[in-house]
């Protein structure tokens, strides 16, 4: 609670109306219902209005150590009615639903925002014993939800990853660029295609079904021949899933090149030491 008491009186223990009045900021309310105000002593608030505060603690302070104290007293957190928000958020913190119940991207909001892409994004809403997951994504795109007090908010990084090998620009574990991107998108996320290694007809998508139903592949393989230029729309149409495998092979002339390389300059070291 925020608390400012004024008295009439010059001079008094309490400042006067006119100057703002003394002010006690973030007075805790106990478990037990009550506060703790210098000169007042403990007051007890419970099932109190405002007003009713007020009343109280001015009736703690008269004629004791103020001739006509003022008081006014408000509500700045409410512990049982906030939201709790956690991870991958630049401002972690509890919110408080004072002014009015809170959604996820309230929430969400006040916390300063996520840290990462959307789609990469997995907010953890719990409640007691319940909880269910939304990727932010879908938040924002009308799945927007009112949260209850009390609740945890966590925001985590989604396992939306897949892996580029071979013969491209950058290869590594990468972030998808987007939510269902295609491979035209993937491709092109890490450099595309090596131009000094790859072979365009020698491009694989792997993927494995962790729990394959009756008649479904345990794994698939999906091979795309880039030299026919149809093959860039049905790159752009096939869709790349998260955990995919992504694998570029080498052209025949470059594997060449790494056998008979080290065969050449072992020819020309030779030349060159019985020349010396």
């Amino acid at each position: 609670m925020k608390i400012m008491i004024s008295d009439s009186a010059e001079g008094g223990v309490f400042a006067p109306l006119a100057s703002g009045g003394t002010v006690f900021d973030n007075v805790r309310v106990s478990s037990e219902g009550t506060i703790t105000l210098p000169y007042a002593g403990t007051v007890n608030v419970r099932g109190n209005t405002l007003a009713q505060v007020d009343k109280a603690i001015r009736k703690e302070l008269k004629g004791s150590v103020a001739t006509d104290p003022q008081v006014h007293s408000e509500l700045v957190g409410d512990l049982s009615g906030s939201v709790l928000v956690a991870g991958a958020v630049k401002a972690p913190g509890r919110f408080s639903s004072l002014q009015g119940p809170l959604t996820i991207l309230d929430a969400i909001n006040m916390a300063g925002g996520p840290l990462m892409e959307p789609h990469l994004i997995n907010v953890v809403v719990r409640n007691g014993k319940q909880a269910y997951t939304v990727n932010y994504e879908d938040v924002l795109e009308g799945g927007n939800k009112q949260v209850a007090p009390r609740s945890e908010i966590i925001v985590e990084r989604a396992r939306q990853r897949f892996v580029a090998m071979g013969s491209v620009k950058d290869p590594g574990l990468k972030d998808l660029p987007a939510r269902n991107p295609s491979l035209l998108e993937v491709l092109g996320s890490v450099g595309g295609l090596d131009e000094t290694k790859a072979d365009p007809q020698g491009v694989f998508v792997f993927r494995v079904n962790p729990e394959p139903k009756a008649g479904e592949p345990a794994a698939e393989v999906f091979r795309l021949d880039m030299r026919k230029p149809e093959s860039i729309f049905l790159a752009r149409a096939f869709q790349v899933h998260p955990e995919d495998a992504v694998y570029v092979t080498n052209a025949p002339v470059y594997e060449w090149n790494k056998i008979i390389s080290p065969i050449v300059q072992t020819i020309v070291l030779g030349r060159t030491i019985n020349r010396l």
